[in-house]
């Protein structure tokens, strides 16, 4: 069975986009985005919602030509680019580098595969996250809380019907201020 993990950054008050989808107070450092790269290469397959997946596409496919472009950033644009991913979505008609597009029911098919021989899954999009939490099936959840208070906007959380008991596998603090927390779901 697969592992799945959802993680990203996100404000001190638990938003990972401000009003308006505003995320410009989530400048990661080095160490961060080295993280999330070595995250990035460990995962076998990457589930996005549509909405993660617009921002995602719209530069990661050329961010390595990109004018300035980081060593590290550079590694990460061929990273995702190569890695297989999937994109629930009603209103999206076409995907492409290495990704598959779903327009039906995502806990079903999140479910099934889960149940796959294979690599770690990661999840990203409130949304499409929020579903599969309260289905039962995030394994992990790692966060990258910035010290920034964002007062409303997208919440990394949603609404469940009973609670999840977690365990604490990880905290560190990195450069900025943030907190990398990693928990793993109890079960």
């Amino acid at each position: 069975m697969r592992k799945l993990i959802y993680g990203m950054n996100l404000t001190l008050d638990g938003y990972i986009a401000a009003p308006g989808d505003d995320i410009g107070w989530s400048v990661p450092s080095d160490e961060l985005f080295q993280f999330w790269s070595d995250q990035l290469q460990a995962t076998e397959l990457s589930l996005y919602g549509s909405k993660l997946w617009q921002t995602m596409s719209s530069y990661w496919p050329t961010g390595d030509q990109q004018p300035g472009a980081t060593p590290a950033e550079i590694e990460f644009a061929r990273r995702w680019r190569d890695m297989s991913k999937v994109v629930f979505s009603s209103t999206t008609d076409k995907v492409d580098w290495n990704t598959r597009l779903v327009t039906g029911d995502a806990v079903t098919e999140i479910t099934r595969l889960k149940a796959e021989d294979g690599g770690p899954m990661d999840i990203g999009g409130a949304t499409l996250a929020g579903a599969a939490m309260r289905a039962g099936l995030i394994d992990e959840y790692v966060l990258a809380t910035a010290p920034v208070l964002a007062g409303g906007g997208t919440p990394f959380f949603t609404a469940l019907d009973n609670w999840v008991n977690l365990n604490l596998v990880e905290t560190r603090t990195l450069p900025g201020g943030v907190i990398l927390t990693r928990y793993e779901t109890r079960r």
